[in-house]
This record gives structure tokens, C-alpha cells and sequence, in this order.
């Protein structure tokens, strides 16, 4: 059973306190997930170097936070690549108030958009699709904190949430790796 985004959340925060790292984690999972949206090299810790200059100024993590990281870069690539495993944003739950969730998904956006822009050269280039989701994506990361716990707003949110989640699955489309389209050729005996 996967872990529940509380307990991911809390684990990864005291990691990053006891490292003395300012970052929220959904900043540090935002940041990952711009990464591997837009194209970072997943081979061996490649992708490292890049989240280390956005989340710690380049420097090192302490080998506990990194081994943690090194896992949720792992489950992340692995729910982007298959939409059998259910890609989401690493948000708070929903107990949480809403203005609560909605400054964590202001703060994952942000992070998303500064490691997407660092990692793909060609954003600029990008079809007409992504360019205004990354547009959109800009607006969500100015979103006000001040709302109401309604059902109007609640059901807003759960709008937002889900357009970003498809974002990145969009983003991830078109920059992941590639995937191969036909794998209808037989494979090499084993022996």
C-alpha cells in the first residue's frame, strides 16, 4: 500500500529541517516533477545535480535526505511513466484546511514552473497545448490564500488539483523520455 501524502510530507519535512534546508516538500516534489516533466536525464543520479541547485544552492544533502529524495524521484518517474500508478502532486490531505491546501499547491506549481523552465531549453518551442498550460500554470502559482472552507470553494480547488496533475502528465508527454509505440517485436530468447 502506497504511503499515505501526510506521512510523506512530514517524514520528508523533518529530513529537510534536520538538514536545515528552508524548502517545503511539495516545493522539493514540485521541483522533481518539473524536473522529469521537462526531460531531466533519470540515469543513475544525473537529475540530482539540477534539483540540488534549486532546492540547497548546489550543495550536497545530507545522506538521509538524499536516500528519502532518491525514493520519491523514483515513485514519481514511475506514475508519470504509467498511468497505471496514478500520478498527483504530493498535496496535503484533505483534512487540512483549504487555504492550507491551496498555498501548498500555489507553492508545488511554483517549484514545477522554475525546475521545467531550468531543465527544457525548447519550453519556448514547445506546441501551442503546453505553452498555454504553462501559461495557466503561472496564474495558479499567483492563486489568493484567502477562501472560504465551502463546498463551492472545495469543489474549485478539486478543479485546480486536476488540472495540474493533467498538466504535468501533458508536460511529461511531450518532453519524458520517449516511449516506445510499438512493441509488438519479439523479444530475444533469454538463453
Amino acid at each position: 500500500m502506497a504511503t499515505p501524502p501526510s506521512l510523506c510530507i512530514e517524514k520528508l519535512k523533518k529530513a529537510l529541517d534536520s538538514a536545515e534546508i528552508g524548502q517545503h516538500p511539495v516545493e522539493v516534489h514540485g521541483a522533481l516533477v518539473g524536473l522529469i516533466c521537462g526531460g531531466v536525464e533519470q540515469a543513475n543520479t544525473v537529475w540530482l545535480k539540477p534539483l540540488l541547485e534549486l532546492m540547497n544552492d548546489g550543495q550536497p544533502l545530507t545522506s538521509e535526505l538524499q536516500q528519502l529524495i532518491t525514493e520519491l524521484f523514483q515513485d514519481t518517474a514511475t506514475r508519470l511513466g504509467d498511468a497505471e500508478y496514478g500520478f498527483n502532486p504530493l498535496l496535503p490531505e484533505e483534512e487540512e484546511p483549504l487555504s492550507t491546501r491551496l498555498e501548498c499547491l500555489a507553492l508545488w506549481v511554483q517549484s514545477y514552473l522554475t525546475a521545467i523552465a531550468l531543465i527544457q531549453p525548447k519550453l519556448n518551442g514547445a506546441s501551442s497545448d503546453v505553452r498555454e498550460i504553462i501559461q495557466d500554470l503561472g496564474a495558479i502559482a499567483q492563486v489568493e490564500f484567502d477562501v472560504s472552507d465551502d463546498d463551492e470553494s472545495e469543489g474549485a480547488f478539486i478543479e485546480l488539483h486536476e488540472f495540474v496533475r493533467m498538466a504535468a502528465v501533458l508536460c511529461y508527454s511531450e518532453f519524458g523520455p520517449e516511449i516506445p509505440l510499438d512493441d509488438s517485436e519479439p523479444a530475444a530468447p533469454l538463453h
